[in-house]
């Protein structure tokens, strides 16, 4: 029979069956048998939809990387061959199409995460919902319990035609009242869930946006690599003998910087010492990037560099674009400035501690020898671009050419950067 309607709540009972049927509970011989919570589902069909794009979006990054590893492998297996003309341009070549797969790789993480995204906001949109329905149930359960809290026991034994319904009734309302109690909950804690993946989401766009620029910009650097491949062409005339003679020019270029470096350091040294100690303040704090942290594309006795079996790579090649500001790694004295026109140019600085530093291929200079400097003080501009002041022969795109030495001797720059 009808025990009791109010509002959205109806409560039917009929022997040891008690159901409230705008909450979908069921009570039966006094145990809640079955919670059915409403759902909205409005969006359960464009969440399928989003989530088979997002898959098909990942199989996408797949076919990517698996492609991004074979130019590498092609690009390893050139460079372990003997430099010549022939295969410095084929390592230009396959970069340049490795370089445009990690864009593609990019332009799909950013679909990708656009897509999460809006699946995350149709989730938190649900939750909602479902939040709001139960919270217009617990408001009517409430209302119940108060008004059945305000009538007399005899009262409530005349609506009631058994006594064992009014209990099982009071029980009944007890158990829907914690019931919902306790989902609200959890679907509270699962929108806060939600709503922190949407600020994770979020963040991983915008770092994604900022992978994408980055990439960008390596594109234009190994752009600048194929116009490197059309200047040695353009300079060699496809000459295999003339490419070799820039290669040994190259090596005299980088023995003869190497040379001045140990000596004038020595010499700026001496005049340092002779001056006293006081008067210099040489103190190493470690060392800043002297550019924008960026990609590193020749490590230190780099194995895979082009030029290897001309001399050893005795710094850090950074990535950084033509004319971007150089500053002072660390705080110290000038002790070199080689301009070396069309040729290679580069600025040594002298720290404490035995330490200095070497920045290469420099397209302007900003400071002359015997200046002393402050960390991160500009002290000119990078460059390498093919054919430009300071690049010398056969750069491969704009970067910078990083050393720090200690005592004179070359030591891994990472080793040293904060």
């Amino acid at each position: 029979m009808l025990v009791k309607v109010h509002k959205n709540i109806v409560v039917y009972s009929s022997g040891a069956l008690i159901v409230v049927a705008s909450l979908g509970f069921y009570f039966i011989n006094g145990v809640v048998a079955a919670v059915k919570t409403s759902t909205p589902a409005v969006n359960s069909k464009e969440i399928t939809e989003l989530n088979n794009s997002i898959e098909q979006k990942k199989k996408q990054l797949n076919d990517i990387k698996n492609k991004q590893e074979a130019y590498r492998k092609a690009i390893a297996e050139k460079q372990a061959e003997q430099a010549n003309l022939k295969n410095q341009l084929a390592i230009v070549d396959n970069r340049l199409a490795e370089s445009q797969l990690e864009l593609d790789q990019v332009r799909v993480d950013i679909e990708t995460t656009n897509l999460e995204m809006q699946r995350t906001d149709l989730e938190i949109s649900e939750n909602d919902q479902l939040i709001d329905t139960n919270k217009n149930h617990i408001s009517s359960a409430i209302k119940l319990l108060s008004q059945e809290g305000d009538r007399s026991q005899l009262e409530i034994l005349l609506v009631n035609d058994y006594l064992t319904d009014y209990i099982s009734q009071i029980k009944y309302l007890e158990d829907i009242n914690s019931k919902i109690t306790s989902g609200l909950s959890d679907l509270k804690v699962a929108k806060e869930k939600l709503a922190d993946s949407k600020v994770k989401l979020e963040a991983s766009k915008e770092k994604l946006k900022q992978l994408k620029q980055t990439l960008e910009q390596e594109k234009l650097t190994l752009a600048s690599e194929k116009d490197t491949k059309s200047y040695i062409l353009d300079e060699t005339k496809s000459s295999e003998a003339e490419y070799q003679r820039l290669l040994a020019q190259a090596k005299r270029e980088q023995q003869a910087a190497s040379s001045d470096i140990v000596s004038l350091e020595k010499a700026v040294r001496n005049k340092i010492n002779q001056q006293g100690s006081n008067s210099i303040p040489l103190k190493y704090n470690g060392f800043i990037w002297p550019v924008p942290k960026n990609t590193v594309t020749a490590t230190f006795h780099d194995p895979s560099y082009p030029f290897r079996y001309i001399f050893e790579h005795p710094a850090i090649d950074i990535r950084a674009g033509q004319g971007t500001p150089l500053r002072a790694a660390a705080s110290g004295y000038v002790g070199q400035v080689k301009d070396g026109g069309m040729g290679y140019s580069y600025i040594m600085i002298v720290h404490g501690d035995g330490l200095a530093t070497v920045y290469g291929h420099v397209s302007r200079i900003y400071v002359k020898a015997d200046e002393y400097v402050t960390q991160g003080q500009i002290i000119g501009l990078s460059g390498a671009m093919p054919g430009t002041p300071g690049a010398g022969s056969l750069t491969t795109g704009p970067h910078l050419h990083f050393e720090v030495r200690l005592n004179g001797i070359p030591v891994n720059p990472l080793e040293y950067l904060n």
